[in-house]
């Protein structure tokens, strides 16, 4: 087995947390989050005319006895909703803050697990979807709290590597799943390409997105000064620059206007967004930043 991503205590907090979303989906019955389509159900939703072919088990008859018309009876149908997450899984990750330090991707990778195991203790299915240019290996996560153990190996064997290319990922991923649902994407959403577009197609096609955007300091703001060559992660490709305060400055003010962009998309398409730097100790992003950002992290009850 591979090392824990995540320690005991972690775990224990995510007890007390679930995954909802904001959409109605036409899915199986089952799950925890009640959808707005009529269907077989337990919870009265409302009454409709009757139709010819109409299943005659759920006219309400008592109204028939009282005003001599046949209205049938809708219930609540709680979905359960596809549920897959998008694991940026690119060169461009591998970069960490300093030599030896955690990576973007060791970062992203234990956020993943966390969210998974969230939906794993209220028993929904998590489909773990690493990509660069192209989808790769995908695992299916389902059945409770105790088949974590496979997602942490699963997760803990991924290798970054090769390059981002959203368009023709996003591609693949329309062809393979058709079916709409809760799209959860952990990126540094840095690509040569065009990155916007792609995920506008994504919720185009009515998935809704939860964008989860992983940097480093560095990323943001980099502790650079004079004549230096930047190195490409991803292409291998170099630049030589000469940077000063301002050329930092208006660098970092361009990263914050992309983070913006990828933030409007996101809620402009009824999704969420969340983004933060590897410096952010991980259960603070769980616990803080996520739920601060409206990504829906909320607290279930407690058991009696």
């Amino acid at each position: 087995m591979a090392a824990p991503l995540l320690d005991r205590q972690i775990l224990e907090r995510l007890e007390r947390l679930t995954i909802r979303w904001q959409k109605s989906f036409r899915g199986l019955v089952g799950g925890h989050n009640v959808s707005r389509y009529a269907g077989p159900g337990q919870e009265f939703l409302d009454h409709r005319n009757f139709h010819q072919g109409d299943d005659l088990r759920a006219v309400n008859w008592r109204a028939f006895m009282r005003l001599e018309k046949l209205f049938l009876k809708m219930f609540q149908v709680e979905p359960r909703t596809p549920i897959r997450l998008l694991l940026d899984s690119s060169s461009s990750m591998t970069a960490s803050p300093e030599p030896g330090a955690g990576t973007k991707f060791d970062y992203a990778r234990r956020l993943s697990a966390a969210l998974t195991y969230v939906g794993l203790v209220r028993h929904d299915s998590i489909l773990l979807q690493p990509f660069h240019e192209k989808l790769d290996d995908s695992h299916l996560a389902s059945g409770g709290r105790h088949r974590f153990g496979p997602v942490n190996d699963f997760l803990a064997a991924l290798e970054p590597g090769g390059r981002t290319s959203y368009f023709e990922m996003v591609r693949q991923f329309i062809s393979a799943y058709q079916k709409p649902g809760l799209l959860i994407v952990v990126s540094d959403f840095l690509d040569d390409g065009e990155v916007l577009k792609p995920l506008q197609y994504l919720a185009d096609f009515g998935h809704e997105l939860m964008l989860v955007q992983v940097w480093t300091d560095s990323d943001r703001s980099p502790n650079l000064k004079g004549d230096v060559v930047l190195s490409d992660a991803e292409s291998g490709g170099s630049l030589e620059i000469s940077l000063d305060e301002a050329t930092c400055q208006a660098y970092t003010e361009e990263f914050d206007r992309y983070a913006g962009a990828i933030e409007n998309l996101a809620l402009r398409s009824g999704g969420r967004y969340a983004g933060f730097s590897t410096s952010v100790p991980l259960e603070e992003a769980i616990f803080s930043a996520l739920n601060q950002a409206g990504a829906e992290l909320q607290r279930a009850p407690r058991s009696a």
